[in-house]
């Protein structure tokens, strides 16, 4: 007898509500393409399949992007309950089953309104959870301190892994030309200063995406 074909879910531009307050769990899986072509290809291929899926109860929202050097694609799946995200993982294939890091939410600062036309996902080894509370509450204040300057700096908001050995910053721009202002000013060095000085916290570095495409539940 012939299966049935699973309706697909409708793909979106919309970027994900990051703070939206039922998401308990976030998973993040990256990785290295050869260029644009190549990383579309993946993140096709990626959204297909998650379109497809069955999706248990919990899973909340799937969102892929592409950074602007065209040579990292990454997911960035919100969960209400971290057990929904593994039985949906473990129906995919190739590229889709990519081991992600399971994060929760655990602080955003709003500093100016507006929608986000880019998001810097930068991320940092730390040893324990001691040293994600340090390193989030030392980038907060810099950041929080610098946003009367930055009005392109929308939000940050800070994922701390559940094994306590990665801290994520989700931070939305309102556009690319605004980030890189950004890099050339004080405040990122202090930031940079901070993160490279901290005992216990090593980063691991940032990268600037676009959004390729989003699926709600």
């Amino acid at each position: 007898m012939t299966q049935p074909v699973r309706a697909t879910r409708p793909l979106t531009h919309t970027m994900p509500d990051v703070r939206r307050a039922d998401a308990s769990a976030v998973f993040v899986s990256h990785w290295y393409v050869p260029g644009r072509a190549a990383g579309t290809e993946a993140l096709d291929e990626v959204t297909d399949q998650w379109s497809r899926a069955d999706w248990r109860e919990g899973v909340l929202s799937f969102s892929c992007f592409l950074d602007t050097a065209e040579e990292t694609v990454l997911t960035y799946t919100q969960c209400a309950d971290a057990g929904a995200y593994r039985p949906v993982l473990e129906t995919l294939r190739g590229v889709a089953r990519a081991e992600p890091v399971e994060y929760r939410p655990h602080r955003s600062l709003v500093l100016h309104p507006g929608e986000p036309g880019c998001v810097i996902v930068a991320m940092f080894d730390v040893d324990g959870p001691d040293r994600q509370e340090l390193i989030v509450d030392s980038i907060a204040g810099t950041v929080r301190d610098a946003a009367p300057g930055n009005p392109g700096m929308l939000s940050a908001n800070f994922h701390v892994s559940r094994d306590g050995t990665r801290v994520l910053n989700y931070a939305e721009w309102t556009s690319d030309e605004a980030h890189i202002a950004f890099l050339e000013g004080a405040t990122h060095v202090s930031t940079r200063r901070i993160s490279e000085t901290t005992p216990g916290v090593r980063p691991i570095g940032f990268k600037r995406y676009h959004l390729y495409r989003g699926i709600s539940a």
